[in-house]
């Protein structure tokens, strides 16, 4: 018997994924990846319990190297992150990860549709670096429409760079699983999911947006190494080489 709240996998793909189930409708079962940003639905006959849930399914990012900074004669001012995602179990996540690193970031919950609509007015009142846009997406080859919210995304890209055109002024992180990477990056944005159009992990837009955070300014972005420290790599995430945004002063 399995109830809502209830963690399960799924035996016909090999048990990969640990979802929580957030509704029953019939014999239908509505799951959501734990740390994956996946919606799916399956039927009784195909779950299994789990009674162990590792925290980010034992995926522990770090960007120790990034942080790793001479605090002896220099002062550091890292970019500031506005991050807007459409789940809130995953925003508090990120921010949890923002906060550990000790980035200054402000998170707030707004369903993908509602994005293109919001995003200039947040941009002004905040005033950030780093723009996070995700949330939930997927891609089906049957559907006529095959983006479940990669339209959204890429609205919301575009509106954002009306408002600041230069990639090296507002740095714009959008997607979430299966997204459309190459009208994500057309649109403006400098890194987006998912070139492969797999699931990513709930964590890899802000690990990108914290390296960005910490990253110079006045030297070009490692992209390799900054993909390397999420999930899935390249396969998952994908961008453009700018330069950072983090200034530096002397003395401290």
């Amino acid at each position: 018997m399995f109830n809502v709240g209830d963690y399960v996998t799924r035996n016909s793909y090999n048990n990969d994924i640990v979802f929580k189930i957030v509704d029953i409708q019939g014999d239908t079962y509505y799951l959501k990846g734990v740390s994956v940003r996946l919606y799916a639905d399956s039927s009784k006959n195909d779950l299994v319990i789990c009674d162990t849930i590792n925290e980010n399914d034992g995926f522990r990012p770090s960007i120790d190297e990034y942080r790793d900074l001479n605090r002896n004669e220099y002062f550091y001012l890292p970019g500031r992150i506005l991050h807007l995602d459409g789940d809130e179990e995953y925003l508090e996540k990120c921010m949890n990860f923002y906060k550990k690193n000790k980035i200054r970031a402000y998170g707030l919950y707004l369903k993908e549709d509602n994005m293109p609509i919001k995003v200039t007015e947040l941009i002004k009142k905040y005033n950030p670096d780093i723009l996070v846009l995700t949330g939930h997406d997927s891609f089906s080859r049957n559907k006529r429409n095959k983006y479940k919210n990669t339209s959204s995304f890429v609205e919301a890209v575009s509106e954002a760079r009306k408002y600041e055109k230069s990639h090296d002024k507002l740095f714009i992180i959008a997607g979430a699983c299966q997204s459309n990477y190459e009208d994500l990056i057309k649109a403006g944005a400098n890194f987006a999911s998912s070139p492969k159009r797999i699931n990513i992990h709930a964590l890899d837009p802000a690990i990108v947006a914290s390296c960005l955070s910490f990253s110079n300014k006045n030297e070009d972005i490692d992209i390799i190494k900054i993909l390397d420290k999420t999930k899935y790599g390249p396969s998952g995430m994908g961008g453009i080489i700018t330069k950072g945004s983090m200034y530096i002063g002397y003395p401290r």
